[in-house]
C-alpha cells in the first residue's frame, strides 16, 4: 500500500518512521523543507518529495499513486489541505488542529467515497476514541471530562513549557474561545479561564484551564456535561493570559516601519526559540479521561490515565509518540478495511466501531504507551 504523509515535522516525522516499519507500507513524505525530507530519508526507508503544499491548488497529480494519505500539517493550513486531499479522492487520516468545522467537508467526502478521519491525535483523538467505545458499552453517558497536556520534564523560568508541535497551534489554544457543555447546553468561555489545581501522582500538582478541545464532540455526543482542559505547570496560564491581553497574540497586523506584522507571528518566532527542546531535554504527556454514566442499571465512573515519557532509544518526543502513534494505529485500521465509514469521521466514530478501540490500544501498548483503566460504582 502506498501511503503519503503530508508534513515531516515534529509529529509528522514520528508518523513517517512508524509507518515505514510496516512491511506492506511504502511511505512517501511530503514537505516544503528539503532538510526535513532528507533527514527522514536517511532515518527510515521512505521516499521524499519536496513540495510547498500551499502552492498547489490541486493534489491529484501529487497523490496519484497514494492509496491513503496522512495529513500532519500546521493548523493554519489544515482545512484547505484536507479539502484538497478529499477532492483528490483519497482516504485520509488527519491530525492537524484547524479552527474550521471539519463537517463542512462531509458532503465532499461522501461524494468522493472517501473515509476522512479527523482530529486523530491524543486529545482530541485518543480521548474521543475512548468515549466512543464507552457509548457502545454504557446505557447512558452523563458526564465527560478530559485533562491533557504535554510538558517538559524540567521546569525552567519563565514559561516552564516546551512546544513539541507547531508553536502557532499552541498559541491558537490560548486565543480560541473554549466551548463546554453544561446542563445540555453549549457554554463559551475564554481560553485560559477557570484555572484549577489538580494532582497527578507521577508529577505532582498541575494547573488545568479551559481550551477548545471538545471540537466534534459538541456535535456528535448528547451528553449533559462535557469539558476539556489543558494541563501546564502552575503559573503558565496567567503568564499567557497577560501576553494575550497585551496584544501579543493578536492576528491583526501592525505597521512597524515599512512592514506590517501580525503580533502572533512575531510572538511565535520569539517563543519557539525558548520553547524548542534542546539536546538532552525530555518531555512527558499526561492525560486523564473521566466518563460517568449508567451501566447495567448502576451509576459508574470510568477513569483512564495516561502517563508517557520521551523515548530515549528512538529519540522521539512523548507528544509525537502519543499523537503520532494514535494516528498510525488508525491508519492501519483504515488500510485494512477495519474502519471504512464514508465521510468525515471524528475519532469517536472509530471508537463506536466494534474492535477498533481495542486495536488502537493494543498498537499503543506495543509501542510502550499504556492506559490505566479504573471503574468506580457511584
Amino acid at each position: 500500500m502506498q501511503i503519503s504523509v503530508l508534513g515531516g515535522g515534529l509529529v509528522g516525522g514520528a508518523i513517517v518512521k512508524d509507518l515505514a516499519q510496516t512491511p506492506d507500507f511504502h511511505v512517501t513524505v511530503v514537505d516544503r523543507d528539503p532538510g526535513a525530507v532528507q533527514r527522514l530519508e536517511s532515518e527510515a526507508k521512505v521516499r521524499g518529495c519536496v513540495v510547498d503544499l500551499n502552492a498547489l491548488e490541486d493534489f491529484s497529480k501529487l497523490l496519484a499513486d497514494a492509496d491513503l494519505v496522512v495529513c500532519a500539517v500546521p493548523g493554519f493550513m489544515g482545512f484547505s489541505t484536507l479539502q484538497k486531499v478529499i477532492a483528490a479522492g483519497k482516504n485520509v487520516v488527519d491530525i492537524s488542529f484547524f479552527a474550521e468545522d471539519p463537517f463542512l467537508l462531509d458532503d465532499l467526502a461522501r461524494q468522493r467515497g472517501v473515509t476522512a478521519v479527523v482530529d486523530c491525535g491524543v486529545a482530541p483523538g485518543l480521548s474521543n476514541l475512548l468515549l466512543g467505545d464507552l457509548t457502545r458499552r454504557l446505557e447512558r453517558i452523563e458526564r465527560y471530562e478530559c485533562y491533557v497536556g504535554g510538558l517538559p520534564e524540567v521546569r525552567r523560568w519563565p514559561f516552564e513549557y516546551k512546544a513539541v508541535f507547531s508553536p502557532l497551534d499552541v498559541l491558537e489554544e490560548y486565543t480560541r474561545p473554549a466551548r463546554l457543555v453544561e446542563w445540555g447546553r453549549e457554554v463559551v468561555r475564554p481560553a485560559l479561564s477557570d484555572v484549577e489545581l489538580r494532582d497527578f501522582p507521577p508529577i505532582g500538582t498541575l494547573e488545568a484551564f479551559n481550551t477548545d478541545g471538545l471540537r466534534t464532540l459538541m456535535r456528535t455526543m448528547q451528553i449533559s456535561f462535557m469539558k476539556e482542559k489543558t494541563l501546564r505547570y502552575p503559573g503558565h496560564a496567567n503568564l499567557m493570559a497577560a501576553l494575550r491581553e497585551s496584544g501579543f497574540l493578536s492576528k491583526e497586523p501592525l505597521e512597524i516601519g515599512d512592514a506590517r506584522v501580525a503580533p502572533i507571528q512575531l510572538t511565535a518566532k520569539l517563543l519557539f526559540k525558548q520553547w524548542r527542546l534542546q539536546p538532552g531535554e525530555r518531555d512527558l504527556t499526561v492525560m486523564q479521561v473521566m466518563v460517568e454514566g449508567v451501566e447495567a442499571g448502576r451509576g459508574v465512573r470510568y477513569i483512564y490515565d495516561l502517563f508517557d515519557r520521551y523515548d530515549d532509544v528512538a529519540g522521539v518526543t512523548s507528544m509525537a509518540r502519543t499523537t503520532g502513534y494514535t494516528c498510525t494505529a488508525v491508519v492501519r485500521l483504515v488500510a485494512s478495511g477495519a474502519f471504512c465509514r464514508t465521510g468525515v469521521c471524528p475519532p469517536e466514530f472509530v471508537g463506536q466501531t466494534p474492535g477498533c478501540c481495542k486495536a488502537v490500544l493494543s498498537d499503543l501498548a506495543a509501542r510502550g504507551i499504556r492506559l490505566q483503566e479504573q471503574k468506580e460504582l457511584l
